[in-house]
């Protein structure tokens, strides 16, 4: 289940369907450029690619209204970006030198002289300044005054069956404020948003899955239904448990100690507290202890019919309870963005940043790249640069509708999944045997057909593609130094010849149908508000599983931050015992579950859906031996929580 920003909650996959390249400026660090008029400096990036001269539908009326954050770049954006990955890489003499919150903002962020400048000249354009933060200047006004301050005329330009406005031209600021202004956004008005009045509505109806089950893979086989792959297939679990995640993932007796996680997602259950309680105890996890549960909320909500306020509750429950699951004694703060919209969600991750919240943030949102315009990837690179300087690392899921070919119609990777500065996380497909022992995993990809009326054959076996891991190469994120010599060149350079960011990093379980159990407040059909469980899955499970993962790894390092992970994660790659190598075929032979779901997502009333799910079969992508762009290095292994211990 991971709410996907740009459509409203578009990428959840329940238990049932429902409705740094070597120089650290080559990760890629937009900043002002210098312009053809010496007066002016070019905001690379700032003109959306989809406003193109063919969408152009001419000038927009002078009076409509703008509303954009000017991002200051600070004292040093290079020098962020050089001592980010210099912190970041195990190679590096200045490996670990984190610098606190207030070091890193006194060494690299704006000067009040940088931030008046930016004022004056926006109040001198005609715009009225709104809010000043660390990070941003907020203004508004019409139309005729933003082109005066950002030196482009703003045009309506047709994206698909609708209409936005966009600079006509990339914007500009003035020459003398070079190297103040990172970028800007809200020139464009076209949604940028995450999915999942303004009060949160109640939980979302209740969902619940039918039986049978399998209590581990494997252990109750569906002998009355048909073969598939020419053998009986066992029932799907009936969803992991904290200990049986522990097992497969190496935790041994880490269990997060004195480490700090971080949560971000829209809104914010108001039953979180109860639902993670009444879950631990019900399922063996340990009990919360007092104070180990944070929430850090904004004032007020908003958009919260458009984001699906009620579908984030689910997200948050899941994140929340799988972070404990796996790593029980971390302490686990929840920082929920007023809205699914991406300014909103740039100020959690800053909250966490600017405060030093916690060391591993946890994040299972995001859109599709093309969605994703180069102004907001700035500004997100900013905060996970901040970040990282800090020793904190973002952990990003990549995507639940594989290449996105059938969700899309085009082959692309997710966002921020493909930022050079995060860990994105892919998804398997997980079977954990009798004894909590591990089996093996595929990558998650699965393809659905349903039961012949005369429950004699699958209808189209296997059947068609419904949702699987998210993966694949950018087209816009130059390749990361740490991802050569491990990533294939095939899979580097499909769609640059110099080579370009791959996704995923790493993987964990993601598939819904070898799940995890979950437990939450939901709204039962007579109106009553009851705690009950479900079977879950999607990259959404994944992030927070790594995310615990790597709590216990930053215990079994003495409690030292592991900071950005990447560097450290593919420098491991090839090393015995560390990685799980996924691939789609682990057994020899195709490997699938039959499932029984409520037509009606609760009870009998209406019936049974039998259906046979089949594993590793994820779009166009595929889970190979060796570093794949479905499961990136693979999933954690026994050894690598204990590659972190100092010996």
């Amino acid at each position: 289940m991971r709410s996907n920003r740009a459509k409203v909650r578009a990428g959840v996959s329940m238990a049932a369907t429902l409705p740094m390249i070597a120089g650290a400026l080559a990760l890629g660090i937009p900043a002002a450029q210098a312009a053809d008029s010496p007066a002016r400096d070019v905001l690379k990036g700032s003109k959306p690619l989809w406003a193109t001269a063919k969408a152009d539908k001419g000038a927009a009326s002078n009076g409509a209204q703008v509303k954009a954050r000017v991002y200051l770049a600070g004292k040093d954006a290079a020098g962020l970006a050089a001592y980010a990955k210099a912190v970041s890489d195990p190679n590096s003499p200045a490996y670990g030198k984190f610098l606190s919150a207030k070091k890193a903002e006194a060494r690299f962020g704006a000067t009040k002289a940088q931030v008046s400048a930016v004022k004056s000249w926006l109040k001198a354009s005609g715009l009225e300044v709104t809010e000043v933060t660390a990070h941003y200047v907020t203004v508004s006004g019409d139309v005729a005054a933003a082109e005066k301050a950002f030196g482009t005329q703003l045009h309506n330009f047709a994206k698909g069956s609708k209409t936005y406005r966009a600079p006509a031209q990339t914007a500009s600021v003035p020459a003398g404020l070079r190297g103040a202004v990172l970028t800007v956004t809200g020139l464009d008005n076209a949604p940028h948003k995450s999915s999942h009045h303004d009060q949160l509505p109640p939980p979302d109806a209740v969902f619940k899955n039918a039986g049978p089950f399998s209590s581990y893979y494997g252990s109750n086989i569906a002998s009355t239904l048909p073969d598939a792959y020419g053998h009986k297939i066992p029932y799907a679990v009936k969803g992991y448990t904290g200990k049986q995640l522990r097992a497969a993932y190496g935790a041994g007796t880490y269990t997060g100690k004195h480490v700090r996680v971080a949560i971000t997602d829209a809104y914010a259950s108001p039953t979180i507290a109860f639902d993670a309680g009444k879950y631990a105890q019900k399922n063996g996890d340990a009990a919360w202890k007092t104070g180990q549960l944070h929430q850090v909320l904004p004032k007020n909500y908003t958009k919260t019919e458009e984001c699906g306020a009620a579908g984030w509750y689910g997200e948050e429950t899941l994140d929340v309870e799988a972070v404990h699951a796996v790593a029980p004694n971390a302490d686990v703060t929840y920082v929920g963005a007023a809205s699914c919209y991406d300014d909103d969600l740039l100020d959690s991750l800053s909250k966490i940043v600017d405060n030093h919240l916690a060391d591993i943030v946890s994040n299972s949102w995001g859109d599709i790249e093309a969605n994703q315009t180069p102004d907001l990837a700035a500004a997100y690179d900013q905060v996970f640069q901040l970040g990282a300087v800090q020793g904190i690392g973002f952990y990003f899921s990549s995507g639940d509708n594989g290449d996105e070919v059938a969700n899309t119609g085009t082959k692309q990777v997710d966002t921020p999944a493909n930022s050079a500065w995060v860990t994105a996380v892919g998804g398997t497909s997980l079977a954990v045997g009798k004894g909590d022992t591990y089996q093996w995993e595929t990558g998650w990809g699965t393809e659905k057909a349903t039961l012949s009326p005369d429950g004699k054959s699958w209808n189209g076996f296997p059947g068609a593609y419904t949702s699987g891991a998210g993966g694949g190469t950018s087209k816009t994120v130059p390749q990361p130094y740490y991802q050569k010599n491990v990533v294939p060149k095939a899979l580097a350079t499909a769609n640059n010849a110099a080579g370009n960011r791959v996704v995923p990093d790493i993987a964990a379980i993601a598939d819904p149908n070898t799940g995890f159990l979950v437990g939450q407040t939901q709204t039962f059909p007579d109106g009553s508000e009851m705690y009950s469980q479900y079977r879950i899955g999607g990259t959404s499970l994944a992030a927070p599983v790594i995310a615990a993962v790597q709590a216990l790894a930053q215990e079994a390092r003495d409690g030292k931050a592991l900071g950005f992970a990447n560097p450290a994660i593919y420098a491991k790659y090839g090393k015995k015992g560390v990685f799980h190598d996924v691939t789609d075929n682990p057994t020899g032979s195709g490997l699938a579950v039959a499932r029984l779901d409520f037509a009606n997502g609760f009870d009998a009333a209406d019936g049974l859906l039998t259906s046979v799910r089949s594993l590793g079969k994820d779009s166009s992508l595929s889970a190979v031996k060796g570093y794949d762009d479905v499961t990136g290095v693979g999933s954690p292994a026994n050894g690598y929580v204990q590659s972190y211990r100092k010996h």
